[in-house]
């Protein structure tokens, strides 16, 4: 049976047989919200469920993150990430055969268009930024069934990010290797040299780990798209324009930055304490949802240990430790009370450059591991087929008088 044939059959589990107690406590907190206001309203929409889904639960209060049954510790450290793209989409690890044919449907939607590559080029004369590109050139993928777009939008875009990074750097472009895998394939295109093990470890534990995460800004974006009975590339590009903002993904490289920026570990409480001084936020600490260290960060820290330690800067590793270190306890100081503990973007910074990658790339490849989340938040959001249109509070005025334009 082929993957399109098994993802027909998968889309209708969507809904789960009950909601977690913390998700309950979720809805009834909002419910209690809006009759106190009496408008219903919600600020960013705070503790509202919007969906039910299989894909993902994250636990804030607890630090846990369940990816499709698996905590994502147990996923991200053993799964490929075919692996975990086709648990997304079809509920299930695939076995040997299945995975073989699904890492020939990858490999065969590599390639681009000469449309794709066109655009690349044109925008890499401009210097348009990686993520501007991104979300232009997933725009050409050539439309087709929900699977076909979902497998072209998870097959190409590491090759547009790889493809337009060498267009910047005026390298040669470096074509896809269909007998590689999806991680190994994607350092290939961007090294033009095939990774070793521990590299290709390190990145598929990455993009296992950042694949999906509960009802967050981007996979809304897409499952509102979608719900208007739109394309899953338009929902793609809509998603990635999302992931973009440094509130949701594009924050790893100015975390980097910083431990750049300190240098020496003797540096660190002094830096710190002047940035907290002035109100600035410390990039890759404190979340959204979590209310206790985030636990892809764990997985991550153990992936940049293992990577660090047998084919990388050392030095570098210990310095971004000490750092982190320093920052908890200034927050803790600077903070008391709202326990603003290291989120993901803090090691998926020091994992993504001891795989060599430039900071612009880090969100980029964040949107590589993610659309495999996308893709299946929107086959769930197909499978629903309900238009999501939330109301709004008006607040302004009301009854104003006219005035001609020559009294004005």
């Amino acid at each position: 049976m082929g993957t399109m044939e098994l993802w027909s059959m998968n889309v209708e589990k969507v809904r789960p047989h009950t909601i977690p107690n913390s998700q309950s406590e979720f809805i009834g907190r909002a419910s209690i919200m809006g009759e106190s206001s009496g408008t219903g309203f919600v600020a960013g929409l705070e503790d509202v469920v919007a969906a039910e889904t299989r894909l993902s639960g994250v636990y804030g209060e607890a630090g846990e993150l369940i990816i499709a049954g698996f905590p994502v510790e147990e996923l991200a450290r053993r799964a490929s990430f075919e692996e975990t793209a086709y648990l997304l989409w079809h509920d299930v690890l695939p076995d040997a055969g299945q995975l073989a044919r699904f890492r020939e449907e990858l490999a065969g939607q590599r390639n681009l268009s000469r449309a794709t590559l066109d655009l690349l080029r044109a925008v890499a004369a401009e210097k348009v930024p990686v993520m501007d590109a991104l979300r232009m050139a997933a725009g050409t993928l050539s439309p087709g069934t929900d699977e076909e777009e979902a497998l072209a939008l998870v097959a190409s875009l590491p090759t547009i990010v790889a493809a337009y990074s060498r267009m910047l750097d005026g390298g040669e472009l470096v074509d896809p290797d269909p007998e590689l895998g999806h991680a190994a394939n994607y350092l290939y295109m961007l090294t033009g040299e095939a990774p070793g093990a521990e590299l290709t470890r390190a990145l598929e534990t990455y993009l296992s780990t950042v694949s999906d995460h509960g009802m967050n800004a981007s996979t809304f974006v897409a499952r509102v798209i979608v719900s208007t009975r739109s394309d899953f590339v338009s929902a793609v590009v809509g998603a990635i324009g999302a992931l973009k903002g440094p509130l949701h993904g594009g924050a790893p490289g100015p975390a980097l930055d910083v431990v750049f920026q300190i240098g020496d570990a003797s540096r660190a409480e002094a830096y710190l304490r002047e940035k907290l001084g002035r109100g600035e936020r410390l990039m890759g600490f404190g979340h959204r949802i979590y209310r206790v260290r985030d636990p892809r960060a764990d997985v991550l820290a153990a992936a940049a240990e293992r990577l660090y330690t047998t084919d990388g800067d050392t030095e570098l590793y210990e310095l971004a430790l000490g750092v982190e270190q320093t920052a908890l306890r200034l927050l803790a100081e600077h903070k008391p009370g709202r326990n603003l503990q290291t989120n993901v973007e803090f090691y998926t910074a020091l994992l993504l450059h001891g795989l060599g990658l430039p900071t612009q790339l880090f969100t980029p490849t964040f949107a590589a591991g993610r659309v495999a989340g996308w893709t299946a938040h929107c086959s769930e959001q197909r499978a629903l087929d309900r238009l999501i249109r939330p109301q709004s509070l008006y607040v302004g005025d009301k009854d104003r008088p006219w005035v001609p334009l020559e009294e004005r």
